[in-house]
C-alpha cells in the first residue's frame, strides 16, 4: 500500500494485472502468474507496478504457488523487493552507455580495438568502411596478421604491446590492408583499455584516415610536410552544454585549445564566454536547433582563447538526450581547423583542395563520466 498509494481496500478484489502492471509487461506478468498457478514458480522477476500518483516503482519479486490445507492451488503470493532506485540508476547508466556506444559506431572516427590477446573486439561502422571488412568478419580475428602490412606488423605489435602494460602511444601512422587488397593509411591513438576493477582488458585505437593525404603528398611536394603536420596532430575537442546553454562538458583538448581550463569554463554561458561577437547569433541558432533535435554537421565556428586569439573549429552539434529521452543539451565534436585557416591566404592554389581534406577529416572521440573519469576509449 505504502509503494502503489492504493490501500488494501482499494486493491481486494481488482485484477492484479490490468490494474497495477504497466501495459508493456502485461503479457510477461501473466505469463509468471500462470506458471504459478500450475505450480511452476518464478524467482526474481523485475515488474514495474504503476501508483495511484501515476508513478512506476520497480519490484523484484518472487511468485510463489499458494495452496490450502489439501495441497491444492489456492492462488499465488508475491514477495518483493522494491528496487526502484537501483533500476532507475541502471537504466541512467545504459542510457549513457548507449549514447556512447552510438557515437563509437557512428563516429567519422574509424575505432577499433583488440582483447588482451592481440584479437579483435571493436569494430566501428567507420572501420568496416574504410576496410571493407564488416564487423562480422573482422571480431575474433588477429589484429596484426590479418589487416597490417607486413613491413608494419612488428612495430604495431610492439605498439599494443605497450599499450597492454598501460603505456598508450599517440598519432602512430599504421597501414591496414582492406578486403580489397588496397592500403588505407590510419593516424592512430592506442589507448589501455580496462575493465570496472581497472584491469587492463585490452587496447582501444582510434583513429584517423589520412590515405588521401598520403596519396596528394607525391602531387603537392612543396606543401607536403606542413600538410602532413596539419593532418597527422588533428585531434578532437569535445564541449557540451546544457538546456540553458551552459557549459557542462569539456575536454582536455578543448581546454588546450581555449586555454580556459574545466574549471573555468563549467557553467558558463558557452556563447556570450567563448564565441566571437560576430557569431554569436548564428551559433545560438544552431544550439537552439540541436536543443529542439535538429543537428548541425561541419559548422566552422570561431573561439575566442583565454589569451585572446582566435581558433577555428568544425563542429558537429549534436543533441543531448537523458534515459527518459527527454532533450538535456548539446554535445560538440570537432576538429580544429586553425591552421589551415591561416595557410589559406598563403596557399591559395591548394587552398580549395586543403579545404576539402580539412572539412572532411575524421575525429577521435573519447568520454568521461560527471566525475571525469574516462569510460570510453
Amino acid at each position: 500500500a505504502e509503494i502503489t498509494g492504493y490501500s488494501k481496500e482499494e486493491a481486494f478484489d481488482k485484477p492484479l494485472v490490468s490494474t497495477f502492471i504497466v501495459p508493456s509487461l502485461q503479457h510477461s506478468v501473466h505469463e509468471v502468474l500462470d506458471n504459478a498457478l500450475k505450480g511452476t514458480e518464478t524467482s526474481n522477476y523485475e515488474l514495474e507496478f504503476r501508483t495511484k500518483s501515476n508513478e512506476i516503482r520497480y519490484l523484484l519479486v518472487n511468485a510463489t504457488t499458494r495452496r490450502d490445507a489439501n495441497g491444492n492451488v489456492a492462488g499465488v503470493v508475491g514477495v518483493a523487493q522494491d528496487v526502484t532506485e537501483t533500476a532507475s540508476r541502471d537504466r541512467a547508466v545504459t542510457a549513457v552507455a548507449n549514447e556512447l556506444r552510438q557515437l563509437v559506431d557512428n563516429a567519422n572516427a574509424p575505432i577499433f580495438g583488440i582483447d588482451i590477446h592481440g584479437n579483435v573486439n571493436e569494430w566501428n561502422d567507420k572501420t568496416a568502411e574504410i576496410t571493407g571488412f564488416l564487423k562480422e568478419e573482422a571480431m575474433g580475428k588477429p589484429l596484426v596478421s590479418t589487416f597490417i602490412v607486413p613491413k608494419l606488423q612488428r612495430s604495431v605489435q610492439e605498439v599494443l604491446d605497450n599499450a597492454l602494460e598501460d603505456r598508450g602511444t599517440s598519432n602512430y601512422e599504421l597501414e591496414f590492408v582492406t578486403k580489397f587488397g588496397e592500403t588505407r593509411f590510419l593516424l592512430v591513438n592506442a589507448t589501455t583499455r580496462r575493465d570496472a576493477e581497472s584491469n587492463i582488458v585490452g587496447v582501444v585505437g582510434v583513429a584517423q584516415d589520412v590515405t588521401e593525404a598520403a596519396k596528394h603528398d607525391r602531387a603537392v611536394a612543396a606543401m607536403a610536410n606542413e600538410l602532413r603536420q596539419l593532418v597527422d596532430t588533428a585531434n578532437a575537442p569535445i564541449f557540451g552544454i546544457d538546456v540553458d546553454g551552459n557549459v557542462n562538458e569539456w575536454n582536455n583538448k578543448t581546454a588546450e585549445i581555449t586555454g580556459y581550463s574545466k574549471d573555468e569554463a563549467f557553467t558558463k554561458p558557452l556563447v556570450s564566454t567563448f564565441i566571437v561577437p560576430k557569431l554569436r547569433q548564428s551559433v545560438q541558432e544552431v544550439l537552439d536547433n540541436a536543443l529542439q533535435g535538429n543537428e548541425t554537421s561541419n559548422y566552422e565556428l570561431e573561439f575566442r582563447t583565454k589569451s585572446n586569439e582566435i581558433r577555428y573549429l568544425l563542429v558537429n552539434a549534436t543533441t543531448r538526450r537523458n534515459a527518459e529521452s527527454n532533450i538535456v543539451g548539446v554535445v560538440g565534436v570537432a576538429q580544429d581547423v586553425t591552421e589551415a585557416a591561416k595557410h589559406d591566404r598563403a596557399v591559395a592554389a591548394m587552398a580549395n583542395e586543403l579545404r576539402q581534406l580539412v572539412d572532411t577529416a575524421n575525429a577521435p572521440i573519447f568520454g568521461i563520466d560527471v566525475d571525469g573519469n574516462v569510460n570510453e576509449w
